[in-house]
């Protein structure tokens, strides 16, 4: 549901539920994104899946491989396979998932402006009796 307060712009229209379609779901787990952050760092450059790995602190073989997948199947990711001894695969944004950066980074701004509040607000929260 969208609260009153964020669902109308500035010009007065409504602005409509996003669709239950797993997209937001994605956007909002732990890897994906990280995993835009730093193809976004790369600079219009493809990066290997070997550097991915090993810049973002934490994520499994696993995990990695999945998260790019589902980023290359919604289009926000392209996967370039050479077919080289020993293969090599490397990945860049699409102009989607460039354009997908201006989003992230008000949700990071947003995060680092209240993230005293939602401390606190967690402290308060879990010194209450339930």
């Amino acid at each position: 549901m969208v609260s009153k307060a964020s669902s109308q712009a500035g010009d007065g229209h409504r602005f409509k539920p996003y669709p239950s379609n797993g997209i937001c779901g994605k956007l909002g787990d732990k890897w994906t994104a990280q995993v835009i952050w730093h193809l976004s760092l790369a600079g219009g450059r493809t990066l290997r899946f070997s550097a991915l790995k090993s810049e973002i602190e934490g994520i499994t073989q696993r995990m990695l491989t999945l998260t790019l997948r589902n980023l290359e199947r919604d289009g926000l990711v392209v996967r370039h396979y050479f077919p080289e001894v020993p293969p090599r695969v490397e990945y860049e944004l699409t102009d989607m998932g460039a354009e997908l950066l201006d989003v992230l980074e008000g949700i990071n701004s947003w995060i680092w402006k209240n993230i005293p509040r939602i401390e606190e607000c967690r402290r308060v929260y879990d010194r209450r009796d339930h």
